[in-house]
């Protein structure tokens, strides 16, 4: 990556015809890994019978504001956060890559499967800039402003490439690039602004 963006991803293009029986229940089979996603990154339910009360239970999620306190005030990087975002994001694309059809392999906790991440971890001493995370997020807008736009032809995608399945057993290539390269700028958007690997501006690209 001497000459490219730091952060990349690669996810294995299929070797095989895809299952159409779990393609055409994606959303049902894939519901158990998505609790678990869901109860790691977002938010959980709680209903207590005895008041007939509930609530929203923050999940633990990416380490982002102490995160940037800790390369504010210390310089420091910690290397348990690093990894606990790592794999989290890792997981994350796993689960996302299942959902988007591009496999049928079921989504592993602790295995990469057939998605691959390339995310340094930063000397926060020399190569990160301490104040640059506090503006992170709003120097991103216009990458969350496209991304937005992406999402929706990433869904119109994803239904063309389900009747593919269906009727095929294939996963169109040009369909499946485009994919990836949507996952690829989300990661890099996300790895600058929220993960902070990194200083690098993310580049206005699908491809590496």
């Amino acid at each position: 990556m001497a000459d490219g963006y730091p952060v990349d991803l690669a996810i294995d293009y299929p070797d095989r015809k895809l299952n159409r029986l779990t393609t055409f229940f994606r959303v049902f089979v894939g519901i158990p890994i998505l609790i678990i996603i869901i109860l790691l990154m977002g938010l959980s339910f709680n209903y207590n019978a005895n008041t007939n009360n509930s609530a929203w239970v923050a999940g633990a999620g990416i380490t982002v504001l102490p995160l940037v306190l800790m390369i504010l005030f210390r310089k420091k990087y910690p290397r348990w956060w690093y990894d606990w975002n790592l794999n989290l994001a890792k997981f994350a694309l796993r689960v996302r890559v299942y959902f988007y059809l591009m496999t049928d392999v079921y989504p592993a906790t602790d295995e990469d499967q057939s998605v691959h991440v390339e995310m340094p971890y930063p000397n926060a001493a020399t190569e990160l800039n301490r104040w640059l995370p506090l503006v992170k997020w709003f120097l991103a807008i216009p990458h969350f402003i496209v991304l937005a736009f992406l999402g929706l032809a990433a869904c119109v995608v994803l239904i063309i490439a389900w009747f593919a399945i269906l009727f095929t057993g294939i996963y169109p290539r040009g369909l499946f690039d485009f994919m990836v390269g949507v996952s690829r700028w989300a990661l890099r958007v996300i790895a600058y602004s929220l993960i902070l690997t990194t200083d690098k501006y993310p580049p206005f690209r699908l491809g590496v």
